[in-house]
């Protein structure tokens, strides 16, 4: 009798691990995006210099001195921000891309319905972070 629970509990495993594998077969891959520029300009344009500004007297982050909309791959935006300061550090990160999306729905206008790219540039122009945020 422990041989046929051993069997059938293999038959369960083996079950279940096959619905797993046809689950991710059948999911459509997410097409991959073209890596956007992993350096820039250390001055921020007009107008995203001043989109920082009404950012920053708004209450954001005052390191923040660049921040723009363009448009991305299949329609989603992406969202460029320029800051002095260049800790790398995750939740710093995340702090500034909630502060910074909040601010551009509540206050710009903005619309993210269909997720967003958002890059992040530190003082001397260098990537800081890349991030993919679509739904």
């Amino acid at each position: 009798m422990g041989h046929t629970l051993r069997r059938g509990a293999r038959a369960a495993v083996t079950a279940v691990a096959g619905a797993v594998l046809l689950v991710g077969c059948t999911e459509e891959p997410r097409k991959q995006v073209m890596p956007g520029p992993t350096a820039t300009a250390t001055a921020a344009p007009q107008d995203a210099a001043a989109l920082a500004e009404r950012y920053r007297e708004a209450g954001g982050d005052p390191d923040v001195y660049g921040i723009q909309i363009e448009d991305g791959p299949e329609g989603v935006p992406r969202v460029v921000i320029r800051t002095r300061n260049a800790d790398q550090e995750d939740a710093i990160f995340r702090r500034q891309n909630t502060s910074v999306t909040a601010h551009l729905t509540t206050k710009e206008g903005a619309s993210f319905r269909k997720g967003y790219f958002i890059d992040v540039f530190g003082p001397d122009g260098r990537l800081i972070h890349r991030m993919d945020a679509r739904p």
